[in-house]
């Protein structure tokens, strides 16, 4: 399980995200794509509904995760995230606002359900080997 990245006060500091996006919207809000996720998961400390965004991206991440971990058991349905018990919340956040940004131009990409979008972002940044 991700730990908490709020115990850590450098992983808060670094929140604000590094590309400059549209404005986070109400629609971003129903979760219907990736977009609409990395929207949340990037939006800047001073804006708004930093806080809302901010803890709805978190709990998507969570979620994502702990089903990942529920139902993949590496018997029936082998793991496509493997990351490293040190790895934060914070670190999931991060390695998807990357992602996104890195894969924007994607059209079909950006327009997948959002639990797709983080698979594939936390696969690309904790791959299993083997």
């Amino acid at each position: 399980m991700i730990r908490n990245p709020l115990s850590s006060p450098v992983a808060v500091a670094f929140l604000i995200p590094c590309l400059a996006l549209a404005e986070v919207g109400e629609a971003d809000f129903s979760l219907d794509t990736t977009k609409n996720l990395h929207h949340l998961c990037a939006t800047p400390s001073d804006h708004a509904d930093y806080a809302p965004a901010i803890y709805s991206c978190r709990a998507f991440l969570e979620a994502t995760v702990q089903y990942h971990d529920a139902v993949s058991d590496g018997k029936t349905l082998k793991r496509l995230i493997c990351y490293p018990s040190s790895a934060t919340l914070e670190d999931a956040r991060t390695a998807f606002v990357a992602w996104a940004k890195s894969n924007a131009r994607d059209k079909a990409l950006m327009n997948e359900m959002p639990v797709m979008g983080v698979v594939r972002a936390l696969e690309d940044k904790y791959p299993c080997k083997g």
